[in-house]
């Protein structure tokens, strides 16, 4: 009995003392990366009986009012828990906001910022809007490969499709074949792998959240088991070290790396908060990248805070993440082999797999390798691709012993040569 009163007497002890430590720690800089708002659906099924887009007023994958409504207070309730870190005047050398280029996110982004920055004082530009233009900065998708991750990478492709070959995925695949055929005979739409169905989950929880009647048939599998189906695809594309290395390990070495220059004073400009704006893959991504993905599908303006904080009783910087999933106060996240508050060198060594040293090479795939070819026989494109490069490759070849022969038997012709007369 004395023992047991002396252990709860340690942990209490202990437990004030790790508040008092985070308490007393300085947060120096931080890292956001949320959801964008509710939006409508992207693709509706054939038979969907609200397909027809007079139903939706802004078009199909655009951001809805509720969606602009919801990061407006998501805005503000960063700008609450940031108010000690970020001025009450936007400066460009305080923030910076990067959103994937597609339109609920550009748009997500701007209603994010006009609930983080209300217009005061000078900043009033005109009294009739609360509000001021902040700058959103983007990139093409084809060229982006830190935050939408769409820029071509022939060795993730291939790590794709080898697990998607894979005999877990398949089997897995093959067991859903009774839901996949449901679903199809009723939606119209050919489902047949979890993506699909994934797809298919978002247009009808969307139409539900919007107080649309779903189809009868739909009771059988919404939001069971399509949303458990839903959220065990979002763990597809990163599912490997591999495939997490070239997906999000650009992500995570950006932010690991800034924090770094943070740390040693070489920020610059010397900035305070840094936000993404991206989609519900990009966050189930980062933290399963992260090793800290449960499965579940990230509701709209889910958002992931990875914090910066300096501290007297740590020798150096340390890292917290936290999830804010719908609930209005962020869980804190346990890093793997670490805890809840893990030093920065520590956290370049836990992840140290998944962090790419040259992004573009390791993209490639060696020459006429067999992975490369399991990788694109399957497709025509793909196979022409490796006739032609074959092709050109004997052709070279020919060329080189042709010349190394003509060089043996001291052949000479001056047709080999073009003649400029003077």
């Amino acid at each position: 009995m004395i023992l047991s009163a002396f252990f709860v007497i340690l942990l209490h002890t202990l437990c004030i003392r790790s508040q008092q430590e985070f308490q007393d720690a300085k947060l120096i800089f931080a890292h956001v990366l949320y959801r964008h708002g509710d939006r409508t659906p992207i693709d509706p099924y054939p038979k969907d009986p609200w397909k027809d887009p007079s139903h939706w007023t802004t078009g199909w994958g655009q951001l809805t009012n509720a969606g602009k409504h919801r990061h407006l207070e998501l805005g503000r309730w960063l700008r609450n828990r940031y108010h000690n870190l970020l001025g009450g005047t936007y400066t460009n050398n305080e923030i910076y906001v990067r959103s994937t280029d597609v339109d609920r996110t550009l748009m997500s982004a701007e209603s994010n910022l006009a609930g983080l920055y209300p217009p005061n004082g000078s900043d009033v530009w005109d009294s009739a809007i609360q509000w001021q233009p902040i700058p959103v900065h983007t990139s093409p998708e084809i060229l982006d490969e830190v935050l939408a991750a769409k820029k071509p990478c022939p060795a993730y492709d291939n790590a794709l499709r080898k697990y998607k070959d894979s005999d877990e995925f398949q089997q897995y695949n093959k067991s859903l074949e009774p839901v996949y055929q449901y679903v199809s005979t009723h939606s119209g739409k050919k489902v047949n792998t979890p993506t699909a169905a994934q797809n298919l989950y978002s247009c009808l929880h969307i139409e539900a959240l919007n107080n649309f009647t779903l189809p009868d048939w739909t009771k059988q599998v919404y939001p069971q088991p399509l949303s458990s189906i839903s959220a065990r695809s979002f763990a597809t594309k990163t599912y490997t070290p591999q495939l997490a290395r070239l997906k999000t390990g650009p992500l995570v070495k950006e932010i690991l790396q800034r924090f770094q220059d943070k740390a040693n004073k070489k920020l610059k400009p010397d900035r305070k908060l840094w936000i993404y704006s991206a989609h519900d893959i990009t966050v189930a991504n980062l933290l399963n990248t992260l090793r800290l993905f449960e499965l579940h599908n990230p509701p709209f303006a889910s958002c992931v805070l990875l914090e910066l904080r300096q501290s007297a009783h740590y020798d150096e910087p340390y890292i917290s993440i936290y999830y804010k999933n719908t609930t209005d106060e962020p869980e804190p996240m346990n890093i793997p082999s670490c805890g809840p508050r893990c030093p920065l060198s520590q956290m370049f060594k836990i992840y140290q797999d998944i962090l790419p040293d040259n992004w573009p090479r390791e993209c490639q795939v060696p020459f006429l390798s067999l992975t490369y070819v399991e990788a694109d026989m399957r497709s025509s494109t793909g196979l022409i691709g490796i006739i032609f490069l074959t092709t050109m490759a004997i052709l070279l070849l020919l060329l080189v012993l042709m010349a190394y022969r003509r060089r043996r038997s001291g052949y000479h012709n001056d047709q080999w040569y073009l003649r400029i007369d003077g």
